[in-house]
């Protein structure tokens, strides 16, 4: 027996080795020179792995894989990140989201299958498969994007992605049946669903390659049963500095469109009175320099949540045919930022974030608060909506560890009871979530939240993950995430920095961190991971940097300025060459964020923080696990190839720089519950890894 659990234990030995073997991938240098106002010449010696169709990119890229999914395979079987994440993931709950006459939710009803759509026609009724993505197509990854119910509730028109690119395809189907109209709508980008009568208006672009700009904005009205050459282009411009988004009102009175100016900042306004004699769109407010959103009309005139004199947001109603003077429904508060808004036919249901817990106030449209239910610390609340004359509405209060609970609110007796248990397969009584405080570099205080064991001891010793966003006024809230509920179960801490350019402190908060702030952004993050190490939660050596997309940015630049804060990192689909992220793909529509080198004060602010060009020839980075995806039309993946190549090539780097591409995926990396369990696995397992051996 002695003999046996000897020749077991080393079996385990061979096969979880302490030191994982990491073997970087090389990438030829092809130095291309750029030189900028004269004084700056710039040397990008990577260029070529833009060329994400080049055979020489391809190989690259495929020996990349290669290396870091035998590296993240014994990661991932040494924490048995996902065994345990995946028993965290099961959960169950039903959450209808009502639209028109029906209730819709998104489930999965085969394991490993993308969500499919189901109906009911009540709360309590058995709900029907409405649409399964696998019958769209067998061999393309398609995921549904959105849906929209006309208003007589005859149709429904669904939009849906293939292989996580941005570009979707349109489609009608009748209700209750399901049955699918001729109608296919295609080149659908960046596009809602507006219903007017038997049709609805959606937007297009010009295709120009995978990694062009996206040009030629057009919004556009489709009726049912006719073909997409004969639908009627109701507003367009030539230039490709516009943005446009639209809604109709929810008795379908007004369209709105609004067209944002990316280059100066602004917002104007548009709209359709289609009770008006002849109704046409013409200019409703024009150049707005403050955040505006026109949610629904009551009564003939526009509600709208704006944040013009008044930073944490306000709820007006304009006149259409008096649109300079607007009418004050709710004022803002100074200590709690207004998120959410819903018009109701008689009352406007608000959601605000005080201290970081949600609070939902019901109002009359005289601005009385009539009922407000407060939610706790470190959660968040959605759903809260339904037809305009509903009363009865269901919403859901979610958090990092607890999936969400659906609750019943009866908007005029104010009544409200929980929905369908949910049910999870562990204990979260011996989790906390605390809200903080701490001191960025300049003095201003940035709020965060910390997720621990109750019994967590600040000892200065326990592994933590910092993540955040921080881009675009973004109210980042918490999310159920099983990788977080296993990495606190082991003893982990888990912390999100709400770091300016988000906006969880008002339209100032999103401000101080965008275009030339946006080094108050990476600051934040950095100081953010100083009070956690002063603080006693954990040191440099047990510390995990973690961001996605503009988080993703706000990580790898920290982790380049300040490397020695932090022992590992994984900035996912991020920007990391900005440089040159406004010459391809929606870049051009984002140098209001990020800056741009057609301004001289732009260029120096990007090349000062953007990842790509600060890496040291002479620094060992922190581990860093970069993930990306091939088909991410919005921050194309050769951002994270470039940034990888140059990281690996320099002969100091011995901490493994791993690079991951997801295939057949876009900016949201996987899109079905296997792939997401292995991502999520994957990701926390690197990071368990790297802290547990240091």
């Amino acid at each position: 027996m002695k003999r046996y659990y000897v020749l077991s234990l080393i079996m385990i030995m061979c096969f979880f080795p302490k030191a994982q073997k990491y073997e970087p991938v090389y990438a030829k240098e092809i130095p291309v020179i750029d030189t900028f106002y004269s004084n700056y010449i710039i040397e990008d010696k990577y260029r070529w792995l833009e060329n994400t169709d080049g055979e020489d990119t391809k190989e690259w890229v495929d020996k990349e894989n290669a290396m870091s999914q035998k590296f993240l395979s014994r990661t991932t079987t040494h924490t048995n990140s996902y065994n345990l994440i995946d028993k965290y993931s099961y959960v169950k709950f039903d959450n209808p989201q009502k639209d028109g006459d029906y209730y819709f939710t998104f489930a999965y009803y085969n394991f490993g299958n993308i969500p499919a759509l189901f109906y009911q026609s009540s709360l309590n009724a058995e709900p029907k498969l409405l649409i399964d993505p696998k019958f769209i197509s067998s061999k393309d990854r398609i995921v549904i994007t959105d849906y929209s119910v006309s208003k007589n509730s005859k149709y429904m028109a669904y939009q849906f992605s293939r292989n996580g690119s941005d570009w979707a395809e349109l489609k009608v189907l009748t209700l209750p049946g399901g049955i699918d109209k001729k109608d296919h709508l295609v080149n659908v980008k960046f596009s809602n669903i507006a219903w007017k009568d038997d049709g609805f208006y959606y937007s297009t672009f010009l295709r120009t390659g995978q990694w062009g700009k996206a040009i030629g904005q057009k919004v556009c009205y489709h009726k049912i049963g006719t073909d997409q050459s004969e639908d009627k282009v109701i507003f367009k411009r030539e230039k490709s500095i516009y943005l446009f988004s639209f809604l109709t009102s929810s008795n379908e009175r007004f369209f709105i469109l609004r067209e944002d100016n990316i280059q100066r900042g602004t917002t104007s306004f548009f709209y359709i009175d289609f009770n008006s004699g002849q109704p046409a769109i013409r200019p409703l407010i024009t150049n707005l320099r403050d955040e505006v959103n026109i949610i629904d009309s009551h009564n003939g005139k526009l509600i709208a949540k704006t944040f013009l004199s008044a930073n944490n947001g306000s709820i007006v109603e304009i006149d259409p045919s008096n649109p300079t003077q607007w009418r004050l429904i709710v004022e803002g508060f100074p200590e709690a930022v207004l998120q959410k808004v819903v018009p109701f036919s008689d009352r406007i249901v608000a959601v605000y974030y005080m201290k970081q817990h949600p609070v939902i106030t019901i109002f009359n449209y005289s601005g009385k608060a009539l009922h407000s239910l407060e939610m706790p610390v470190g959660t968040s609340v959605d759903g809260l909506n339904g037809e305009s004359t509903d009363e009865k509405i269901n919403y859901y209060v979610k958090s990092y560890i607890m999936p969400p609970v659906v609750y019943n609110l009866n908007i005029k007796t104010y009544k409200e009871k929980v929905g369908k248990m949910t049910t999870i397969t562990y204990g979260y009584d011996d989790l906390v979530i605390d809200a903080a405080e701490y001191p960025s570099g300049d003095g201003v205080k940035i709020p965060m939240l910390i997720v621990h064991k109750k019994d967590l001891k600040l000892n200065g010793d326990n592994p933590l993950i910092l993540k955040t966003y921080g881009g675009f006024g973004i109210f980042e809230t918490p999310s159920f995430d099983p990788g977080i509920v296993y990495f606190v179960k082991k003893g982990g801490v888990f912390a999100y920095a709400k770091v300016r350019g988000g906006g969880e402190k008002g339209s100032e908060w999103a401000i101080d961190g965008r275009g030339l702030n946006k080094q108050n952004s990476i600051e934040d993050f950095i100081y953010a991971a100083k009070y956690l190490i002063k603080q006693g939660y954990t040191n440099s050596n047990k510390l995990a940097a973690l961001g996605a997309s503009n988080g993703g940015l706000v990580v790898a630049a920290a982790v380049i300025q300040q490397p020695e804060l932090f022992k590992v990192a994984v900035p996912q689909v991020a920007p990391l060459d900005m440089i040159r992220f406004e010459n391809f793909s929606v870049g051009h529509w984002l140098v209001n964020e990020y800056g741009t080198v057609s301004d001289s004060l732009g260029f120096v602010s990007l090349l000062n923080y953007s990842p790509y060009q600060n890496i040291k020839e002479t620094i060992n980075y922190p581990s860093m696990l970069v993930i990306t995806s091939e088909n991410d039309d919005r921050v194309p993946p050769f951002h994270s190839y470039k940034f990888v190549a140059r990281l690996q090539n320099r002969p100091v780097q011995q901490n493994p720089i791993l690079l991951k591409v997801e295939k057949n995926a876009g900016h949201y990396g996987a899109s079905n519950r296997l792939f997401s369990i292995k991502e999520k696995a994957e990701i926390f397992g690197f990071i368990t890894y790297e802290l547990e051996n240091n």
